[in-house]
């Protein structure tokens, strides 16, 4: 028996395939930010859909930042805030356990190479910054304190890199990190100071005296065996 005859329901809306001709629209012309678009009536006429339709579709547009409305110019090609866009979905609650741990593991992946860009730009790391940090975290005596000051440490490592992008990058992925991090600070002793799985374990002062005076290859070793004991708790917790 063959299949090959049946047809696909159509599930799209009227709306959907508006917003899909219009993206292909503005592909095949090749709208720039900043460019105008058609008033909506022009759009509906050249569409032969209604006004109210087309409104709706625009509206998607809008929110998603890839249009925006300006005073006495109309409506304009946007350009899109693509970590606003994506920020909106990710939060921990809209998520489910496989997604957020996989966007921690992330997170690792990152951090390991964002070793290259630190020593790139060594000399305009404020090593009394990251020090005062371990000062504090070696006072610490609670679980909350030292993975307040675990993430101060990493978060400032991001600022040093320089790029305002993976740091934007992580500053949206916080709440998700903060999640995880409540996962394995519950769930095991891995924030316990007497209670290191690892062997000889790299410390965060260890990476400051390696980012300070080591190589680019020590420290991404030093790096990946540093994260090495969360990638293992998140992957068996």
């Amino acid at each position: 028996m063959s299949l090959y005859n049946l047809r696909p329901v159509e599930t799209l809306t009227q709306v959907d395939k508006i917003e899909m001709s219009l993206q292909e629209y503005l592909r095949t012309e090749n709208f720039q930010p900043g460019d105008p678009l058609p008033k909506e009536m022009e759009l509906a006429k050249a569409m032969g859909v209604s006004r109210t339709a087309i409104r709706e579709a625009l509206s998607r547009f809008r929110t998603l930042g890839i249009i925006e409305s300006r005073k006495n110019r109309g409506m304009l090609i946007a350009r899109p805030d693509v970590f606003n866009i994506v920020g909106r979905i990710l939060t921990p609650q809209l998520l489910d356990e496989d997604t957020l741990n996989e966007i921690f593991e992330m997170r690792l992946v990152i951090e390991v190479g964002l070793g290259d860009l630190l020593f790139l730009r060594r000399h305009n790391i404020d090593f009394k910054k990251l020090n005062d940090i371990i000062k504090k975290e070696q006072k610490a005596t609670q679980k909350i304190e030292i993975v307040k000051y675990d993430i101060e440490f990493h978060s400032m490592l991001y600022q040093f890199s320089g790029n305002e992008t993976i740091m934007r990058f992580q500053k949206m992925l916080l709440p998700i990190f903060d999640h995880v991090y409540a996962k394995l600070s519950e769930s095991s002793d891995a924030y316990s100071k007497n209670a290191i799985e690892e062997k000889d374990p790299v410390t965060h002062q260890d990476l400051v005296n390696t980012l300070k005076d080591g190589t680019l290859e020590t420290f991404r070793s030093q790096m990946r065996k540093h994260l090495m004991v969360y990638f293992r708790k998140v992957n068996t917790d």
